[in-house]
């Protein structure tokens, strides 16, 4: 039997994979993000990789502009955000990657729950793995260009704008998750989508490290802020609807 046959089909009730009630979703989605944690803890292949390529994306990025650009904060906003930006795409491609590699999507999507607790629960396993990333590239950063990014509206600007990028790649990661050639879709999907992201996020850290007011930096993490909520409701009421299309 395929994956795709195993999947539970539309019209089964959703009471059915429920539980009921708003403390039963939750500790489901616990469960779920636990399950990702401690097969990260096992496997490491998730957080190590991106930690391998935002610590050497940051080195190679120091070493090209270097000599080249005589005052490194102009640069800094764009290569945390770029490295931000790809680290990510490599974590995010074996949040489902892994489960169809394994041959343990089907059994995932069967279990008795809201499939939208599946999405919350990566998406927090997701988020919590590039978060600890970025906290080891900010101090990278800071010694290779002298420019310290540990400003409150930088951080809140990280927070908001990785919340936003994982969850418009944690619904990707599970559309391209069947494609052989997910690899490649996932950052054709993707990228696009988040532009808005890195660019309110480049320019709340450029605009932190110059020291401008804080009603200009609000309104960038206002827009941050509008985004998450708009695309995380998004994906939670398609999520389901890409099972069971698929």
């Amino acid at each position: 039997m395929t994956q795709k046959q195993m999947v539970l089909p539309a019209e089964q009730p959703v009471a059915m994979r429920t539980g009921g009630g708003v403390s039963a979703f939750l500790r489901k989605v616990w469960a779920i993000f636990l399950k990702e944690v401690r097969a990260e803890i096992r496997g490491k292949e998730v957080f190590s990789t991106m930690i391998v390529f935002g610590l050497l994306g940051a080195l190679i990025f120091g070493m090209a502009f270097d000599l080249r650009v005589p005052n490194s904060s102009m640069v800094v906003p764009g290569i945390l955000w770029v490295v931000i930006l790809f680290a990510g795409v490599l974590g995010l491609n074996r949040s489902f990657g892994a489960e169809v590699d394994r041959g343990t999507l089907a059994g995932l999507l069967m279990a008795p729950m809201d499939r939208s607790a599946i999405y919350f629960g990566k998406l927090a396993a997701n988020m919590l793995f590039m978060l600890l990333m970025e906290v080891l590239l900010l101090p990278v950063l800071l010694i290779l260009f002298d420019v310290s990014l540990f400003h409150p509206m930088v951080l809140a600007g990280l927070l908001l704008g990785t919340l936003g990028y994982t969850g418009v790649g944690t619904l990707f990661a599970a559309l391209t998750a069947n494609s052989r050639a997910r690899e490649t879709m996932l950052p054709i999907l993707l990228l696009p989508v988040v532009l808005p992201v890195f660019t309110a996020g480049s320019a709340l850290t450029a605009g932190a490290i110059d020291g401008q007011l804080a009603s200009s930096l609000w309104r960038w993490l206002g827009i941050l802020a509008l985004y998450d909520l708009l695309f995380v409701v998004i994906a939670y009421l398609v999520f389901d609807l890409i099972w069971d299309t698929a």
